[in-house]
């Protein structure tokens, strides 16, 4: 049977409950949010229910519900073997998984700084930096959770990558606030590359 094309959300969730274990959808947004928001994007939880509904109508995850003793109600799902080998097929699939798309909304305000006030522009690539100071503490403890773990010996390399990627955009952000501080009082619209 063919792998169905599925969204890269659905592979994703299917990637997180592929580790021992089964998981609720809130401990998998848990888990999404540290790690996967990193490089890919963390789902909402909206996304994660509806792709483990649309997984377990596939036949890839199965869920059970807990037991009267709870106070609440919660399924709990795990992953199936046809599941397991779906992603594993995506996974080391030849397909083109296509260009990494990079929309950076800090970098579109300073595009159109001419329309901007220079002060709040730095204020706006300060807290930037700030941010980005911040997410690189998240993703070194995440690392230093998953150090000595051998089953997340991948997940640990995708989270080294996202700490080096973090420092160049700590770095990158600082250029651009060392640029932006070398600017004049602005440049008028009449004068910009693409006028007249």
């Amino acid at each position: 049977m063919p792998t169905p094309r599925l969204p890269q959300t659905a592979w994703a969730v299917l990637g997180l409950l592929s580790f021992p274990g089964e998981r609720t959808g809130y401990e998998l947004k848990k888990w999404a949010d540290s790690s996967l928001r990193f490089f890919y994007g963390a789902p909402a939880f909206s996304q994660i229910y509806a792709e483990l509904r649309r997984l377990e109508d596939l036949g890839y995850v199965t869920s059970r519900r807990s037991g009267p003793e709870e106070p609440r109600a919660k399924r709990a799902y795990t992953i199936t073997e046809e599941g397991r080998a779906a992603l594993a097929t995506w996974a080391a699939g030849t397909h083109d998984p296509g260009a990494v798309s990079l929309k950076h909304p800090v970098l579109l305000r300073v595009w159109l700084g001419h329309l901007a006030e220079p002060e709040r522009l730095r204020e706006l690539v300060a807290e930037h930096v700030t941010r980005a100071e911040d997410e690189l503490r998240d993703v070194r403890d995440a690392l230093a959770k998953a150090d000595g773990v051998e089953a997340w010996a991948h997940p640990q390399i995708a989270l080294r990558w996202s700490e080096r990627r973090l420092v160049a955009e700590v770095e990158l952000a600082r250029g651009m606030l060392a640029d932006l501080a070398a600017l004049g009082p602005g440049q008028p619209v009449e004068d910009s590359p693409t006028h007249g």
